[in-house]
């Protein structure tokens, strides 16, 4: 099949390296004539695990292609819209680049082409789409809702080995073009209306939320009666209705998806005149869980005026250079605001804008980021910080405050370096066992942030 893919962020560029890989004739598109060149040049624009050699492979075999414009010829079976649907102050998505895209596919694609959305939208987009088109006098064109569930740092795993399928049509016909077009890729399809698979996408992102607030919720309990919030996760995570996955408390979840989808959804339920009480709480917890670390350091060092304070982490999870929503900006805005010395450390990300705009270098060496430091955060449980050597940490640092954000260090072990460690509520720090069980994966450290 020949396929258009609108948009090479993050989810258009994956989506369309697969589909080359799976056979199409792929054309990437993009108004940004950098990143058409960049990509020409055969150079991922992102950081992600096995991209780089995928995308030379499929390259090489001329497979893929890329374009600034929307061909005006519109030969192709499907296009798929994967433009980004950036927050709006309200918390609703923006979808002008949606409809723009949408408009000038009405003035190209040939009959009875699949116009298929990928972006995160609210629900009733693909029905507006729709009436858009009709008024455009091209009622002929089927409109598809095909949500994406990519996971930042294992996207090349979940695109050609999906969990689900979601195919949101009005008719067989079109189900049977998607089919043919995902064909080669083993997983369960759900087959329904455009509406209900947009909520799906929403859903699934707001229960995942839910989870990771909710332990963080009894994690701070757990730090006032003195439990181990580890175990209790454990003990959780076994009760196979329940599940361990995004069961590790923390400083709270970022990323480009959670964030931006659980404030969508709350503000698609209020414009359908519905308060989504809990949905709310789960974006308040998020937010306020972001000051443990703050509340911590301020108790060790009194005042943070002129202190020196190492974040560990600018990524919003291991296995990406995406910085949007990362705790660890918010964090560097408010210790500035302290009068704080701040230090970012990061494998992967080398410069971010600061609270004020401004360019901030970020050091790629963890050890000289910690010389001289009062304290430390770890907000990215990446493996390079995970496995420091914390004698030598000890001896790089000023004072050997350190605040693991993660839960994924061995207390013990910090501890016995000489380090004064404070997590999210893991009490005495007793090591997690099951009596007469593999507990390899039980609780591994990328469970609890999977698909953020």
């Amino acid at each position: 099949m020949k396929v258009w893919v609108i948009g090479t962020g993050y989810v258009g560029l994956v989506t369309g390296l697969c589909f080359a890989k799976l056979g199409h004739q792929v054309l990437c598109i993009d108004t940004d004539p950098a990143k058409i060149r960049v990509l020409r040049e055969g150079k991922a624009p992102f950081h992600e695990p096995g991209l780089a050699e995928l995308f030379q492979e499929q390259s090489s075999v001329s497979s893929i292609e890329f374009s600034e414009a929307i061909p005006v010829d519109g030969a192709t079976d499907v296009a798929l819209i994967a433009v980004g649907t950036p927050p709006l102050a309200s918390g609703a998505a923006d979808l002008r680049a949606v409809f723009a895209v949408v408009d000038r596919l009405a003035q190209t694609l040939p009959r009875n082409a699949v116009v298929a959305i990928k972006s995160t939208v609210p629900v009733g987009t693909a029905l507006k789409v729709r009436e858009r088109l009709r008024v455009l006098e091209r009622a002929d064109l089927r409109v598809a809702s095909v949500p994406e569930f990519l996971r930042e740092g294992q996207a090349l795993h979940d695109v050609f080995h999906p969990s689900r399928l979601i195919f949101g049509v009005t008719d067989e016909r079109t189900a049977g073009r998607l089919r043919t077009l995902h064909a080669g890729l083993e997983a369960p399809v759900v087959v329904t209306d455009p509406s209900t698979a947009e909520m799906i996408k929403y859903a699934s992102n707001a229960f995942l939320a839910t989870k990771i607030s909710f332990i963080n919720e009894i994690a701070n309990i757990c730090d006032r009666v003195g439990a181990d919030v580890a175990q209790v996760a454990l003990g959780m995570g076994l009760d196979p209705r329940i599940g361990p996955s995004f069961l590790r408390a923390g400083i709270g979840y970022g990323g480009s998806c959670f964030p931006k989808d659980t404030r969508a959804l709350v503000n698609i339920a209020g414009e359908a005149g519905y308060d989504f009480q809990l949905l709310r709480a789960v974006v308040e917890v998020n937010q306020r869980q972001r000051l443990e670390p703050l509340r911590r350091l301020r108790e060790w060092l009194d005042t943070l005026d002129g202190k020196v304070i190492t974040l560990l982490g600018v990524a919003f999870k291991p296995g990406t250079d995406d910085v949007r929503e990362s705790p660890a900006v918010d964090l560097h805005a408010m210790l500035i605001n302290e009068g704080a010395e701040v230090r970012l450390v990061d494998p992967v990300v080398r410069y971010v804008r600061g609270h004020k705009g401004e360019t901030v270098h970020v050091y790629s060496d963890a050890y000289e980021a910690l010389e001289g430091a009062d304290a430390a955060v770890l907000v990215t449980e990446w493996p390079e910080f995970t496995t420091l050597d914390w004698h030598r940490v000890v001896r790089t640092m000023r004072r050997s405050f350190f605040f693991d954000g993660r839960n994924v260090l061995e207390p013990e072990t910090v501890r016995n370096a000489g380090m004064t460690l404070a997590n999210v509520g893991r009490g005495t720090g007793t090591p997690v066992t099951v009596r007469g069980s593999d507990t390899t994966n039980i609780l591994r450290p990328d469970a609890a942030f999977a698909s953020m």
